[in-house]
């Protein structure tokens, strides 16, 4: 089997080409990505071919696809607080970009799985959030990606394309990054804390959310190519935690073995303050994944930071 991996040099498509790269029905991986929040240090070592480019290039999209079987579609503008500074930017790369990708398989029926995210429920106040419930998302970035989800489940009811939209929770994990204004917030805190600053937590740090390890996402999308799983419906990829960032904190804190001191800043716009999946529908497709415990997750990752110095 060939796979192509949009957006292949970032946290989770790095992660995922080496998931892979390692898997024995896998022959060939290819990762297109732009580098403009993907490195090409994170492929080293694995045997998989880098194409630097843009799912945005109608005609490589579509060289690159015509040579594939499947392809897993993690090429986006991430992070909420970017899609609010330029929403224009976040729907071309988000919207625009899956519009693109899946015209590129419909010519060929090649199988699709892409991420959507937990920001399409919003101000959903529903707990778990399940995904029969309505989306109402609080940033474009979330909005950008309803897109996502709903071409994905239009493309395989209009054109029969065998497609499989998954709403990430918060993935966390090695390679993911650090130290500028859009980082996520487990590497923001491993970072911080590891230099030996405060953790900057926006609001009172009793929001929650939903942690899943980058590994096990990588675990499932290997399984969702190699086993070609299709679904008429998006799919949550959680497992029903619900942690708040203050215990975030508190479970870090022995991990790193340093003095950790919070600091409070203003709410962000945007940002939903309850998230929680149902995974009734992701354990009926993947029965045999299970996930990372939090602190299991967070001490490797740690780990890695610590590593790369």
């Amino acid at each position: 089997m060939r796979v192509l991996v949009t957006g292949g040099a970032g946290f989770i498509g790095a992660n995922t080409c080496r998931a892979l790269a390692d898997h024995a029905d896998v022959d060939r991986v290819v990762a297109l990505d732009n580098l403009s929040t993907g490195y090409a240090d994170n492929l080293a070592g694995v045997p998989v071919e880098l194409v630097k480019g843009s799912i945005l290039d109608r005609p490589l999209l579509t060289e690159l696809v015509s040579t594939v079987d499947a392809v897993v579609h993690l090429a986006a503008r991430p992070s909420v607080p970017w899609s609010l500074a330029d929403p224009v930017a976040s729907h071309e790369a988000n919207a625009t970009g899956t519009l693109y990708v899946l015209e590129a398989c419909r010519h060929n029926g090649t199988y699709v799985v892409a991420a959507s995210s937990s920001s399409v429920y919003g101000s959903v106040p529903v707990l778990p959030q399940h995904e029969d419930l309505p989306t109402r998302p609080l940033s474009p970035y979330g909005a950008s990606k309803v897109a996502t989800e709903c071409y994905l489940l239009a493309y395989r009811s209009a054109f029969g394309l065998p497609t499989l939209p998954l709403r990430f929770f918060n993935v966390y994990g090695p390679h993911q990054s650090a130290g500028h204004a859009y980082a996520a917030v487990i590497p923001a805190f491993v970072d911080a804390a590891l230099r030996g600053e405060p953790l900057r937590v926006h609001g009172d740090g009793r929001q929650t959310r939903d942690f899943t390890f980058v590994g096990t996402v990588a675990e499932v999308l290997v399984q969702a190519v190699t086993r070609r799983v299709v679904s008429d419906t998006p799919v949550n990829l959680a497992f029903g935690t619900r942690t708040s960032l203050l215990t975030l904190v508190d479970t870090l804190r022995p991990l790193v073995g340093l003095p950790v001191d919070v600091e409070h800043l203003p709410s962000r716009a945007g940002e939903v303050r309850e998230s929680q999946a149902d995974h009734a529908r992701l354990g009926a497709l993947f029965p045999r994944v299970r996930p990372l415990p939090l602190q299991v997750g967070l001490a490797r990752t740690v780990e890695w930071y610590r590593a790369r110095g």
